[in-house]
C-alpha cells in the first residue's frame, strides 16, 4: 500500500492546470447554474458535489474499487443493506459486532419482512450460508477483536448464491483488503481512523459490482443520505496523513499490548499482534498490520472507570481511531462483555509518554 498512498497524495496535483489551487476547494452550494439543456451537468446539491467527487476518486484509489461517500458509517451500512436486501430476504449478522448494526437489522429491517439471524464471530461459519441473501461480517469484531477468515466466508457465501458485506472500519484499506479476499461490498466508518481527527462524521461504500453500486447511489439520492461538503473536505484532508497516522498507531498498539499483558493489574489483554492471542494466526495471514485497537480487562468496573478517567493521556470517549488515545467500558453501551472490559484506541502520542501515563494510572488502582 505504500505506493498507493504515495500516489494518493498527488492524484489531484498531477491533474492540475497552471494556476489552480493545490488544496482541494470546498464547494458549498446546493444549486448549479443550469441554463438550457442539463445533460452531463451537475444539477443539485443532493445529487452532485465536486468536493465529494474528488474525495470519492481518492477513496477509490485506496480501495481499488468504485466508492460512494455517506454522512456517517451507519449511513454507509444502511445504504449497503438497503441496496442488497428486499422483502423476504435472509440476513446474517455477527452477534458480537458493532451493536448499532444489530439495532438497524432487528428494529427496522425485520419490520420490512427481512429475516435476521445472528452468529458469534468465532462460530460464524457453523451451519453454512445456504439460504442467506446477504451475509454481513466484521473482522476484527468490535469490540472483542475476534477475527474470521474473510476469503473462506466470501467463497462459501458466493457458492450459496449470497452477497457478502464487510465492515472494515477497524483496519482501514491500509490494514486489510476485504475486496481482494473476495468480499463483495466494503463499508467503513470514516469518522474513525480514515478522518483521524475526531472532528466529523463520514462513511463510504466500496464495491466492484456495478449493479450493486448503482443501487447504492440511487439509495443515496432518494434517501438524502448525503455527506456535507465541509465534512468531505475534512475527510480528504485526513486521508493525506492516514499512512503516517496508521503506522504510528499500529506500532504503538503493539508496544502497549506487550506491556499491558505483563502488568499485574490487567486480567486479560486482547490484541491480534500478540502471539498468544486467538486472532493472531489469522491476522498474520489476512492483515497487513495488527491494528490500533486493543482491549484490556481489569479487576472491577470501578477500577476500570478510575483507570480511564484518571489517565491524562486517555480521552474517556466513545468512538475510536483519532490522533488522541481514547478508552471506554463497552458494557455501558450494552455489549456482552465483562463490566471491567475496556476498549483502548491507541492514538499518535509518543509511545513512551503514553505508556508512562497508562502505567501510572494502573499503578494507582
Amino acid at each position: 500500500m505504500a505506493s498507493k498512498t504515495g500516489e494518493m497524495l498527488h492524484l489531484r496535483g498531477n491533474a492540475l492546470n497552471a494556476g489552480e489551487p493545490v488544496t482541494l476547494p470546498l464547494t458549498q452550494s446546493s444549486m448549479y447554474h443550469l441554463p438550457g439543456v442539463t445533460e452531463g451537468l451537475r444539477t443539485y446539491g443532493r445529487v452532485d458535489n465536486p468536493t465529494w467527487e474528488h474525495l470519492e476518486h481518492v477513496l477509490a484509489h485506496l480501495e481499488d474499487a468504485p466508492c460512494l461517500t455517506f454522512p456517517s458509517g451507519m449511513a454507509a451500512i444502511s445504504a449497503a443493506l438497503f441496496a442488497t436486501l428486499k422483502a423476504g430476504s435472509r440476513l446474517l449478522i455477527p452477534s458480537d459486532g458493532y451493536y448499532v448494526t444489530r439495532l438497524l437489522a432487528n428494529r427496522f429491517l425485520s419490520r420490512l419482512d427481512v429475516t435476521v439471524e445472528e452468529r458469534p464471530t468465532t462460530a460464524f461459519t457453523n451451519g453454512g450460508f445456504g439460504g442467506f441473501d446477504v451475509v454481513f461480517v466484521e473482522s476484527p469484531s468490535n469490540p472483542g477483536l475476534d477475527m474470521i477468515d474473510l476469503a473462506v466466508v466470501a467463497e462459501q457465501v458466493r457458492a450459496a448464491g449470497g452477497v457478502t458485506i464487510a465492515d472494515n472500519t477497524t483496519m482501514t484499506p491500509l490494514g486489510q483488503r476485504p475486496l481482494e479476499l473476495g468480499i463483495d461490498v466494503v463499508v467503513s466508518s470514516d469518522t474513525k481512523a480514515m478522518g483521524g481527527h475526531s472532528d466529523m462524521l463520514m462513511g463510504h461504500v466500496a464495491c466492484r459490482n456495478n449493479d450493486i453500486m448503482e443501487r447504492v447511489e440511487e439509495w443515496r439520492k432518494v434517501s438524502g443520505s448525503i455527506p456535507g461538503p465541509h465534512e468531505a473536505w475534512l475527510l480528504h484532508r485526513g486521508l493525506e496523513t492516514l499512512d503516517v497516522r496508521f503506522d504510528r498507531m499500529c506500532s504503538s498498539a503493539q508496544v502497549l499490548a506487550v506491556q499491558l499483558a505483563a502488568h499485574p493489574a490487567v486480567k486479560q489483554v486482547r490484541y491480534p499482534g500478540l502471539p498468544g492471542d486467538p486472532s493472531h494466526k489469522l491476522a498474520q495471514a489476512q492483515t497487513a498490520r495488527f491494528g490500533f485497537l486493543l482491549s484490556l480487562t481489569l479487576e472491577s468496573e470501578e477500577k476500570a472507570e478510575a483507570f480511564i478517567n484518571d489517565c491524562p493521556l486517555l480521552r474517556p470517549a466513545t468512538s475510536f481511531g483519532g490522533v488522541h488515545s481514547s478508552a471506554e467500558r463497552r458494557a455501558r453501551w450494552g455489549d456482552d462483555v465483562d463490566p471491567a472490559f475496556i476498549r483502548l484506541s491507541v492514538g499518535c502520542e509518543p509511545v513512551e509518554e503514553l505508556w508512562q501515563a497508562i502505567e501510572a494510572s494502573l499503578n494507582a488502582l
